[in-house]
């Protein structure tokens, strides 16, 4: 079938070039030149495990050619089904703003004014409940002069991908759901769907466009609240003097637990749980209703990065006035670049406040987190941010930091205290972990 993939995002290019390789032939469309010159040479525009090998087969100048980029949104005139994978951004109040996805559909629906045949526009990104039936649909009805359901299908299918691993959940999907309010655009959905669905045997849930979205949310919502809680049982842990991770272990051979999410430490960033719970959380305020779990869950993910310096400032008498302190990951996770929501810029922050000078090492994040945090100094190496350190925090647990040893005999004051649990103990190192 041929795709159309509005928005070359961390979601977007994902999907496009994951739909390419599943044999569709993909369109990719964004308004940065840039982005799509770097997909047509064959090139990955963001980093993400798995994405430039799939770009190299399927776009490159020696690919199958199933893949192509444009800024033209005249092609998805020649495509069957267009996906908008474009940014929802979180207001200051925390509700989404929708206006680069009502832009988005605006320009589809002027393109689709002159297509002859049905098309399924299908909304992948997150939106709260009643976005694509109130908000997405009407425009694309006014834009393109046509109706929903008569001469155009709009359907919405949530995406469950975590960066770092966002090719392989895609290729290897928990469940497939598919919200459409017209047979036939759900049809077409299933049609795009269908070789990862046999592929994968993954369930796959049909439903209606309002419950789709809320079905993302309710999972994200899930998800977060799971490593607050482990977090607040964790810094009572801590309080106790117990370790927090062995009592992890045995709650999680509970099935009805699970041992998934039960890594307490600094939090979760990204950007999905942050925004998309307090998207749920304003969409519940404005029905009167007070959602205090997933209130609570944001607060104690709030508080965690404090936490961490705090431990720190015990080891240093409280004084962090010139103190030189090594920031071990930027990235919100492993395996990524992204630095929305990193819990690192908390933590720089509380430091700097605090008085510290910064020096921070990521393997692949130094480059984007200018954009947020000012005044840190940015090496190439752990053991580069390790030198001379008065002490050091762990903010991303990449796997090279379990490998450090003898780098930390160089600080000047070896204090480190671990926010995900990927330090050794051993002699020579005043070691603390966030919730053991």
């Amino acid at each position: 079938m041929r795709i159309s993939v509005v928005g070359s995002g961390y979601v977007g290019t994902t999907v496009a070039a994951c739909f390419a390789d599943l044999g569709h032939d993909v369109i990719n469309i964004d308004i940065d030149e840039t982005v799509v010159e770097t997909i047509n040479a064959g090139e990955a525009p963001i980093h993400e495990e798995g994405l430039s090998e799939l770009i190299v087969e399927h776009a490159g100048p020696e690919g199958t050619g199933r893949l192509r980029a444009t800024t033209d949104y005249d092609a998805v005139v020649d495509t069957k089904v267009t996906f908008l994978c474009l940014p929802t951004p979180q207001n200051d109040d925390g509700s989404i703003d929708l206006s680069i996805m009502e832009a988005g559909a605006s320009q589809l629906g002027e393109t689709l004014a002159d297509a002859a045949d049905w098309h399924t526009v299908v909304v992948k990104s997150t939106v709260v409940p009643g976005s694509t039936p109130d908000t997405i649909t009407p425009i694309l009805e006014v834009e393109s002069g046509k109706t929903a359901g008569e001469d155009f299908g709009v359907g919405m299918n949530p995406e469950f991908l975590r960066e770092g691993t966002a090719v392989h959940d895609f290729l290897n999907p928990d469940k497939v759901v598919l919200g459409a309010d017209d047979d036939r655009a759900l049809e077409d959905m299933r049609s795009v769907f269908d070789p990862l669905v046999e592929a994968a045997d993954a369930p796959v849930v049909e439903t209606d466009t309002r419950t789709a979205e809320m079905i993302k949310y309710a999972n994200n919502s899930f998800l977060a609240a799971k490593v607050s809680l482990i977090n607040d049982i964790g810094n009572i842990c801590k309080e106790l003097g117990v370790d927090a991770y062995e009592v992890a272990d045995a709650i999680g051979l509970d099935d009805r637990i699970s041992e998934q999410f039960l890594q307490s430490g600094v939090g979760f960033g990204g950007s999905c749980f942050p925004k998309d719970v307090r998207a749920i959380i304003s969409a519940a305020e404005g029905t009167g209703y007070d959602p205090a779990v997933l209130n609570a869950a944001i607060d104690v993910n709030n508080r965690q990065p404090e936490r961490l310096v705090a431990l720190l400032a015990d080891h240093l008498d409280g004084e962090f006035e010139g103190a030189q302190i090594a920031v071990l990951g930027l990235a919100f996770k492993p395996g990524t670049d992204d630095m929305r929501n990193s819990r690192a810029i908390p933590v720089i922050r509380d430091l700097q406040a605090r008085g510290a000078t910064v020096t921070a090492y990521d393997p692949v994040a130094a480059d984007n987190a200018p954009d947020y945090v000012d005044d840190v100094t940015y090496v190439d190496s752990a053991a580069a941010a390790l030198e001379g350190a008065d002490g050091a925090v762990i903010v991303t647990d990449w796997d090279e930091f379990a490998a450090l040893d003898e780098e930390f005999d160089a600080m000047a004051t070896p204090i480190v205290v671990d926010g995900r649990r990927i330090i050794e103990r051993r002699d020579g190192i005043i070691y603390e972990g966030l919730t053991w």
